[in-house]
């Protein structure tokens, strides 16, 4: 199933000419047959990243965003709380996971990341730090087996059709 997918890097420094985080996630998901249905970069403002957020969901064309950056402690950092609002179900395990795998190859370092995932109108976000191993680390591990249907016991995938039931 070829999903479409947007992604946003949340910066004040960054620019789609110089993603090297965001450029790894589309060389990725369209390695795995996806489609680059959005991609932008955005200031580290909550109402910013809110109102482009807001945007992809209300597309029915797109099935996923991808966010990096803004994941940390610093007072500029604010991703989780521009995008929790918008969410109508967390999915929980996702940054336990993430946090999980991640102490692996950084140690306690894992618990500063405040990566997330949920579903908003029908659309999943993954919500992921701005590093490039952060963003390895989520595709490679968790979200590329999430959104290949072949994955078993389940995926995310299939739950697509249901999304929007009532």
């Amino acid at each position: 199933m070829t999903l479409s997918i947007a992604l946003l890097t949340i910066s004040d420094s960054r620019t789609l000419a110089d993603d090297p985080s965001g450029d790894c996630l589309q060389q990725k998901l369209e390695r795995a047959g996806h489609r680059l249905a959005a991609r932008d970069v955005c200031r580290d403002d909550r109402y910013a990243i809110r109102a482009r957020i807001s945007q992809w969901i209300t597309d029915s064309a797109i099935d996923v965003v991808i966010t990096t950056g803004g994941t940390g402690l610093t007072g500029r950092d604010g991703t989780p709380e521009a995008i929790t609002p918008l969410l109508d179900k967390k999915i929980e395990g996702f940054g336990e996971l993430f946090r999980m795998i991640s102490f692996e190859s950084i140690g306690t370092s894992s618990l500063q990341s405040r990566c997330l995932a949920g579903l908003a109108n029908g659309t999943f976000i993954f919500v992921l730090p701005g590093s490039q191993h952060a963003v390895e680390t989520a595709w490679d591990q968790l979200i590329a087996s999430q959104l290949n249907e072949g994955t078993r016991p389940c995926n995310l995938t299939q739950l697509l059709p249901r999304l929007q039931e009532e």
